[in-house]
């Protein structure tokens, strides 16, 4: 027995909205916003195909994968184009998508936290709350980046405070996110002429899967670099200036000090 999709079915847009298990107004919005082409015209009548029924399907698999419906249409356009195999074009996806690090936010009750964490005073406790490196959720904590928490706490062990340690991190942050964006902006820019197949999807693909692999050890090794020359040309410098510890009057002074407060 044959399916609609091999016997040329027809449909109206209501049966093909009944047919992909999709409100009637999604199928409109998909086709205006360029997603699903065109149906043929009957007179007045709009008549979509089993090549309509397909798309729709490909489009949900995608959506499923996270992607947004404009990064679908253009894709789905340079497919048609020849430009680009949607086989090469998926795999890109999957490697945009993979998790580059480990560290991801857990939630848990107080005796968890504890567990996890060590014992944390309630003023200690309510200066990772205020920084947000712990948030109250419905009853339980919430630790948006757990390897961060645990490098506060190491701080904390020497001697720093929770401000100051926060605040580093911060730094380290914004910095971050500036040289993760120059270097996606660089990668994408050399699309096309700095790769040996002229950047298809494959190479791009590729070529993120090595650098989720080697970028981590690579900026672990630049920072060291950068860290060790800022630290030793501080200290050239002239800093830090250490705050001194306060010393106590000789006998003497102490003795004219008494006896001015006569």
């Amino acid at each position: 027995m044959k399916s609609a999709e091999d016997s040329g079915q027809t449909y109206t847009i209501d049966e093909l909205a009944l047919a992909a298990g999709l409100p009637s107004r999604t199928v409109r919005h998909y086709q205006s916003e360029g997603t699903l082409p065109p149906p043929r015209r009957a007179g007045r009548v709009a008549l979509y195909g089993p090549q309509h029924l397909e798309r729709l399907r490909l489009i949900g698999r995608l959506q499923d994968r996270g992607l947004r419906l404009d990064a679908i249409r253009d894709a789905l356009r340079e497919v048609e184009r020849g430009h680009l195999s949607l086989e090469g074009w998926l795999g890109l996806s999957e490697q945009v998508r993979a998790p580059w690090s480990t560290d991801s936010a857990v939630l848990l009750d107080e005796a968890e936290l504890r567990a996890r964490f060590g014992e944390l005073d309630p003023g200690w406790l309510a200066s990772l709350l205020q920084v947000e490196l712990v948030r109250r959720a419905e009853g339980r904590y919430l630790v948006p980046s757990p390897r961060a928490l645990e490098l506060v706490l190491r701080l904390r062990a020497a001697g720093t405070d929770v401000e100051t340690a926060a605040g580093a991190l911060e730094v380290l942050r914004k910095q971050s996110r500036r040289t993760a964006d120059e270097l996606v902006g660089y990668l994408l820019n050399r699309t096309g002429k700095g790769f040996a197949r002229g950047g298809t999807p494959e190479d791009v693909a590729q070529a993120l899967a090595v650098l989720r692999v080697e970028v981590v050890p690579a900026v672990e090794m630049l920072v060291a670099q950068e860290m060790e020359r800022a630290v030793r040309a501080a200290f050239e410098q002239g800093r830090p200036r250490l705050a001194r510890q306060a010393t106590r009057p000789r006998a003497g002074a102490e003795c004219r000090v008494r006896h001015a407060e006569r």
